[in-house]
């Protein structure tokens, strides 16, 4: 097949697939002696022309783009043929490489993202994008990667990376710098002297919690100063890594000049520096890390327990039009018929530690609000009940839901208050409600699980004790605890 660009040329045979892009040989019409490939990278919506062509006039250890346009729907990149990948050259290899083997490779790779300076960032660096071309290491696919993110939905970008050597940023779906390549290469470094990655995987998953959270294994069969500047290069922070052009620097010292006593034993003392402070940035990305978690399952709990509410609210409209309905900016909100009053509170994040002083239980609450219904205080001082809306994973370890719940004095201490049972926010005294010895607080009703879509029992209970306040007989319970807790929650 014959395809016009700036020039003719001539498919081949192809030669490698997958990623984004089919690679075939190819030649000019008119030989010019020169061996070429053309990369065919299918037009997807959402990317621009220019996400893949870029200007690298003065950059070292670039493959060139020598002619480009289009066939077939496809974009076609015209580039030289290289010898061979660095993927094939470790494959071939089947082990470590030596220093004098493995630092040229670095140099020339830190070289081409010197020159680029952070402006340009290549995102997608592993030893298949790195090619060996007229006696260098060249980076290949420029801007494939750029293309890939642009035509990928972000729920599914995760995709568009290769795991073994993609940073903690990159995880986080943050914008890449240059920082982001400097990480894959080493990942690379590591790679080339110890001949395994790393962080091996090998589920995509496993790699997202490895790279964001794992220290990686020491270099033990390399000087202390590659040593510390591969484990530079993998920290978790972006902005604690070196520059590229202070790798390439470091990697020129490490070729050329042999150690004294005296440095190799600073270069020891800067190893242990280096490894203190990745053990910092580990713990800051691990409590970032569960920060976002808890962020997302907020907006997740916040979802759930107004979806709760707002049914519950639908329904006492539909049935008493004339109930006077209040409604906060914060979410929370009241009804009031007669002289009863039922509220729903705003939903409140919870703190990753709210309990206190005292033993927290053993689930975790990410959210919590509270319901009520409230009467005019009667002769002997009940003024209504509450209940506890908890989103947490009070019944199975990781398996979070909307759970109700209900709290009473100890029947011990002989303390009672106008609102029986009642609703607790998250601390101490939550938490000595939940604890197995004697407290001054109990459970007066077993966490109850609500499930959007089957509600039935909740709205009628609430919407029967709204009424009953409304006409003046809501009472305080005849017994307490009104059902029986007991197993209602996990302790371990």
């Amino acid at each position: 097949m014959r395809f016009k660009l700036t020039r003719e040329w001539e498919l081949g045979a192809r030669i490698d697939g997958g990623g984004f892009g089919q690679v075939y040989a190819t030649a000019p019409s008119d030989p010019d002696g020169g061996s070429y490939v053309v990369k065919l990278v299918p037009k997807a919506p959402g990317a621009q022309r220019e996400l893949l062509f870029v200007n690298f006039d003065g950059v070292r250890n670039v493959v060139p783009i020598v002619d480009s346009g289009e066939v077939d729907g496809h974009w076609a990149l015209i580039m030289p043929r290289a010898e061979v990948s660095l993927r094939q050259h470790m494959t071939k290899a089947g082990g470590p490489f030596d220093l004098t083997t493995a630092i040229p490779i670095l140099e020339d790779i830190s070289a081409a993202l010197a020159d680029l300076g952070g402006k340009v960032v290549h995102r997608d660096i592993k030893p298949d994008n790195i090619l060996f071309l007229n006696g260098k290491w060249c980076l290949a696919d420029f801007g494939i990667s750029r293309y890939a993110e642009a035509t990928t939905a972000p729920d599914t970008q995760k995709y568009a990376l290769s795991a073994p050597y993609a940073a903690p940023e990159r995880w986080r779906t943050e914008r890449a710098t240059g920082a982001t390549d400097v990480y894959a290469l080493g990942v690379i470094g590591f790679e080339l002297l110890s001949g395994s990655r790393p962080f091996m995987g090998p589920a995509l998953e496993d790699y997202r919690d490895q790279h964001l959270h794992f220290d990686p294994p020491a270099l033990n069969n390399a000087p202390a100063g590659m040593m510390a500047l591969i484990a530079e290069c993998l920290y978790k922070s972006p902005g604690a890594r070196p520059s590229a052009e202070n790798m390439l620097a470091r990697l020129q010292t490490a070729a050329r000049t042999p150690a004294s006593a005296a440095r190799a034993r600073l270069q020891q003392v800067n190893m242990l520096e280096v490894a203190r402070q990745s053990e910092i940035a580990r713990l800051q990305s691990e409590v970032r890390s569960e920060s976002e978690r808890r962020r997302d399952l907020f907006q997740d709990a916040s979802a759930a327990l107004r979806q709760i509410g707002e049914e519950l609210k639908a329904t006492i409209i539909a049935d008493a039009p004339a109930a006077d309905v209040q409604s906060s900016r914060s979410g929370a909100w009241s009804v009031r018929l007669n002289e009863a009053r039922l509220i729903f509170s705003e939903i409140k994040a919870s703190e990753s530690s709210p309990w206190g002083g005292w033993q927290p239980p053993a689930f975790d609450v990410i959210a919590y609000s509270h319901i009520g219904v409230g009467i005019p205080k009667s002769r002997t001082g009940y003024e209504g009940r509450g209940h506890s809306l908890w989103f947490c994973d009070a019944r199975e370890t990781g398996r979070y839901g909307s759970f109700e719940t209900a709290f009473m004095y100890s029947p011990m201490i002989g303390r009672s208050g106008p609102l029986a049972p009642f609703a607790i926010d998250l601390g101490e005294g939550a938490a000595r409600a939940l604890w197995t010895g004697m407290a001054e607080y109990q459970l007066a009703w077993p966490f109850t699980q609500l499930v959007v879509g089957d509600l039935g029992d909740f709205i009628d209970r609430w919407v029967g004790w709204f009424a009953e306040g409304a006409e003046g007989r809501l009472r305080h319970p005849s017994m307490m605890p009104e059902r029986n807790s007991g197993g209602s929650w996990r302790t371990k």
